[in-house]
Parts: structure tokens; C-alpha cells; sequence
């Protein structure tokens, strides 16, 4: 049985990355790959932020057309294009469907000339070409759709993603290139030599332990926490941040089931919100409040799910959902980044920020998933002129070519393979010991890793024991998560490792013992160690539920 073991992080780094969401991974990959040495801290787990609780697209903002931000079009879905290529087990083609009413602020002309520009800055290779449906065709292709004053509706293309594994397995393959990552480590203090940052006093929160990282460099990729760490060096200045509140819920697809992405506008306010087929699950989402409180502890709240529950019986309005439809929520707060600090800023675009203090504390701030990568290499240019600027030698440093290196699920992955080959094939590994639906959850969720997980279990077919009867997820999903995906509590499996969190009625309480059973001798717990991670999972679905008591 394999034992973890945490990577030392006492010692000389290069880079300290402090934050293991999207943005923090994204540039540790690519400066791993470049060959500097790099530690990742964050003091919560892989994603455990805005990273695993946004609306789960890659994108390419159809909306900038409108607002004539075509550059910023052109740079995302080039990036939709890659991110397919590199992860093609994480990034698949979702049809979207945008329905035009008669009281539409644009018709069905004016929105198809918008389609035609969509496709043409994808240069002709969006995942598919758009169409334009009519009044009739719409209905036949989601019948549940209002069809009151329906004129038509254009169908475009882009991808559908796991954001909590986008993060992860863009990770493991900076730690693949030699990068240390250490999750629920908390930064307590940055240090400084001659009135520069020069690395940080971290606390393990697990543990208790404090340690010492030096660092030539130190990159704060903290998201909606930047600000906070830049006050840890005692400046004030900027980047400031207008965080948002998002949040989605998730009902079940025999509630309303819809077959595109649905894009649709609240009657209230006239936001954009999504619907979004979700295997057995159909997501809807978001909102979109001023949020001021610790964003380690947001949560939906009753206007929130009302909101959204509104919006959604507004376009199905035979469906009538209610409360007791929601399985689960998830909430999130965007780092947005002022327009007052964003114009004073060196490095500026209308998404992110990339700052140099005078401290040589380098932050980036703001941005969006589906550019992540492009802003890795972004900000990881900027680290190296800093280490330049030190004079520290940078000739040994290499192309990360992050844009044409596969992700871990899709190295190997063959040109014609798609996710129902690819389940068969997990299939047959496992030698009979797991049903299709396992199958098929461990193809779109691993990828080619599935094939090793299948032969994990070959090997110990009591690892093919449901996680929760009935459904697909199983035991070597738990055995994985702690061996190979650097999960070390039971909320790490739970909400961003198998999504039992999300899927489930029941959000994974029954199985929360089995779970414990199979974590505690891989990480030497001992009962309080258990029983202190089994309750903080607890806690967490009580807090996300408490809504419906409001």
C-alpha cells in the first residue's frame, strides 16, 4: 500500500507560487516546464476556490462582440482551440442555444451576422460550424422551452469543462516537470532580504508545523485573496479588487432536461444565466452580487437560489422547480479587478492584471479560465525579467511549450479517440469488475489515466465498490485521489475529486465512512485525524444547505 508523502518545502525555490487555483497552476506548469524551480502553497486544496465554482465553460465570450472587445474574442477561442488539443478528456464541444423572442433586444439577423463573426475569428474551426433554427426546430430540439413570442434561435459551439480538474491536471504536470506542491499550507508572513519579498513562513494546517520557503521570487496568484496577501508585505496600493458573488444550483435532469446549453436573460435584471446539461444533472447559474465578506466562506443564500429559480421557470415555465428540486449549490467570488486600479496598472487588460511592486512582489490578478494558459506564460515572463534584473542566470531555461504538451489524462490519446471508445476500452481493463456507468465516469474523468485506475482495480477488485449504492463512483476513485492527486482530506475526494458533493441527493454522506476507511492508512491517520476531516466534510454540506432553513 502506498503511503503519502508530502514534498519538502524547506529550502531555496526560484518561484514561490502562492495559490493553486487556475491562475497559480497555469503558471507554475508553465514555469516548471521552462526549468525553474518552483513550490505552489496554497491554504486550501488544489481549486478550492473560484477554481472549482464557476460556470464550467471554456469560452469565448460571445458577449465582447457586442461590446467590440474583438481582440480579446480572437485570443479565446485561439485558447478554446488548444485547451481542446491538450485535454481533450477535460474540454469537450457543448451546443449552445440562443433563443430570440419577439421582445429580443436583437433579432434573428442581426445575432446570425454576430454568429458569422464568432466563427470567423475561430478562423472556421470551432468545434462545429453555427446553424440557425426556426420557431419549429427549436421546440422539436428543447421542448420544455417557452415558446411564447419564439422567433428562432442561432446554435453556436463551445466547451463544456471540469474546472476542478482543468486545475488539478494542469498541476500534476508542473509537478511532472519538477514543481512541489503543497496544499492546506497557509502563508503567514512574506519575508524580505534588502526591502525585496524573499519568500514566506507557512503554517500546514494539518499539522500545525511552520516552515521557511526562500524564494528568489514570489508570484501571488490568490485570486480573490490578492489583495489580502499584498497587505502581507504591508502595501496597500493595488492591485484592488470589486469582487462578485456567483452561484449555480443543480437539479436533477428528470426535472428539466435540456439538450443544448441554453442561454438565456433573467426577466429582472437582464442578466445572461446558462442551463446546462450535466449527465444526470442539469446545472443553471449565476448571479451576480458585490461581495465583501472571506471569500473561504460563500455560500448561496436564499435570494440567491430564488433568483436563479425564477429565472429558470421564466424559460420553462411547465418545469415549475422549486427548492426542493436543488440537490446542491456551488458559490464562488470573481476576482474582478477595479476599473480605478486597472487604469494605473503596468500590465492591463479588460481581464486580468499583472503587477511588480516595489517590494519585487509580482501579483496577477483577475482573468478568466479559458485564457489561463496564456496568462501562465504572461505572468512567468514577467517573473523572469524580475530574476534577470537580479542578475540570477537564466540561460539553462527552455519552452514550456504548454500550448502542444498534453495534459496527464490525454497523453497517449489516440487522434480518432473519443470518450464512449475510450469507456469500452476501461472496460475490458478492469476485466469485468466495474459496470458500464463506472466505466464511462472513469473515461471522462481520467481520460487515459482511467485505463490505469481500471487496472487498479483488476488487480484489487474490492476497489470496485460503490462509493454509494447505486451509483458510479467507487472506492479506487478514493485509493487514486490520495496516491496520485494530492488529496489529503475527505473534502478534497468528495467535492473536487469524485464531485459526490455535487451529484448526489445526498451529497456523499453515506459515504463518508468509506471514505475515511480508505484515506486513513494512506496518510496515517489516526481516529481524531478521521474524525476531524469526516466533520469538517459535514460541516461543509450543512453550510451549503443552509438555505433552506433561511
Amino acid at each position: 500500500m502506498a503511503r503519502y508523502k508530502p514534498q519538502p518545502i524547506d529550502g531555496e525555490f526560484d518561484l514561490l507560487i502562492v495559490g493553486a487555483g487556475i491562475t497559480g497552476a497555469g503558471a507554475a506548469r508553465d514555469a516548471a516546464r521552462r526549468g525553474l524551480r518552483v513550490v505552489v502553497v496554497d491554504q486550501d486544496d488544489v481549486a478550492s476556490g473560484t477554481s472549482s465554482r464557476s460556470s464550467k465553460l471554456v469560452h469565448g465570450g460571445l458577449r465582447y462582440l457586442e461590446q467590440g472587445e474583438v481582440s480579446l474574442v480572437f485570443e479565446a477561442v485561439a485558447e478554446r482551440r488548444v485547451l481542446q488539443q491538450i485535454a481533450p478528456h477535460l474540454v469537450s464541444p457543448l451546443p449552445f442555444l440562443l433563443p430570440v423572442y419577439k421582445n429580443s433586444r436583437r433579432g434573428m439577423f442581426t445575432i446570425n451576422v454576430g454568429m458569422w463573426l464568432y466563427d470567423g475569428l475561430s478562423l472556421f474551426r470551432s468545434p462545429k460550424i453555427h446553424e440557425s433554427l426556426s420557431r419549429k426546430e427549436v421546440m422539436k430540439a428543447e421542448p420544455s422551452l417557452r415558446s411564447e413570442g419564439l422567433r428562432g434561435a442561432p446554435v453556436y459551439y463551445d466547451c463544456a469543462t471540469d474546472d476542478a480538474r482543468l486545475t488539478l491536471e494542469t498541476l500534476l504536470d508542473a509537478v511532472k516537470a519538477g514543481a512541489v506542491v503543497r496544499t492546506h499550507t497557509r502563508v503567514t508572513r512574506l519575508e524580505r532580504e534588502s526591502g525585496l519579498v524573499s519568500g514566506a513562513v507557512v503554517v500546514d494546517g494539518l499539522t500545525g508545523k511552520e516552515h521557511t520557503i526562500r524564494a528568489r521570487v514570489v508570484l501571488n496568484a490568490t485570486g480573490p485573496w490578492s489583495d489580502r496577501t499584498c497587505s502581507l508585505t504591508g502595501d496597500m496600493s493595488a492591485p484592488r479588487l470589486r469582487p462578485t458573488k456567483g452561484i449555480h444550483l443543480v437539479v436533477d435532469s428528470a426535472r428539466l432536461q435540456v439538450n443544448h446549453a441554453i442561454v438565456g436573460m433573467h426577466p429582472k435584471d437582464g442578466r445572461v444565466f446558462f442551463t446546462v446539461p450535466w449527465g444526470e444533472q442539469t446545472y443553471i447559474g449565476t448571479t451576480d452580487t458585490d461581495f465583501d465578506g472571506d471569500p473561504s466562506k460563500v455560500y448561496a443564500d436564499s435570494n440567491d437560489v430564488d433568483y436563479v429559480l425564477e429565472a429558470a421557470n421564466e424559460h420553462f415555465p411547465d418545469t415549475n422547480l422549486n427548492r426542493d428540486d436543488v440537490i446542491s449549490t456551488w458559490a464562488g467570488v470573481r476576482p474582478l479587478v477595479s476599473e480605478e486600479a486597472a487604469e494605473n496598472e503596468s500590465s492591463v487588460s479588460r481581464e486580468h492584471v499583472i503587477r511588480v511592486g516595489a517590494d519585487g512582489l509580482v501579483t496577477i490578478a483577475g482573468g478568466k479560465l479559458t485564457t489561463y494558459r496564456r496568462m501562465g506564460a504572461e505572468v512567468i515572463d514577467r517573473v523572469v525579467d524580475v530574476l534577470r534584473g537580479t542578475g540570477y542566470p537564466l540561460s539553462g531555461l527552455r519552452a514550456s511549450e504548454t500550448d502542444t504538451n498534453p495534459l496527464p489524462g490525454a497523453v497517449g490519446w489516440p487522434e480518432d479517440e473519443d470518450d464512449a471508445v475510450l469507456a469500452k476500452r476501461v472496460l475490458a481493463a478492469a476485466d469485468g469488475h466495474i459496470e458500464g456507468g463506472t466505466a464511462g465516469l472513469l473515461a471522462a474523468t481520467y481520460g487515459m489515466r482511467g485505463l490505469d485506475i481500471a487496472a487498479g482495480v483488476k488487480a484489487d477488485p474490492s476497489l470496485a465498490k460503490p462509493l454509494v449504492e447505486g451509483r458510479p463512483e467507487i472506492a479506487a476513485q478514493v485509493v487514486w485521489g490520495v496516491e496520485r492527486e494530492l488529496a489529503v482530506t475527505v473534502s478534497d475526494i468528495m467535492i473536487r475529486r469524485t464531485q459526490l458533493y455535487y451529484r448526489d441527493p445526498r451529497q456523499g454522506l453515506d459515504a463518508v465512512e468509506a471514505v475515511v476507511d480508505l484515506m486513513r492508512p494512506r496518510l496515517g491517520w489516526n481516529k481524531k485525524d478521521a474524525d476531524r476531516s469526516a466533520d469538517a466534510y459535514r460541516y461543509e454540506v450543512e453550510r451549503s444547505s443552509s438555505w433552506r432553513v433561511e
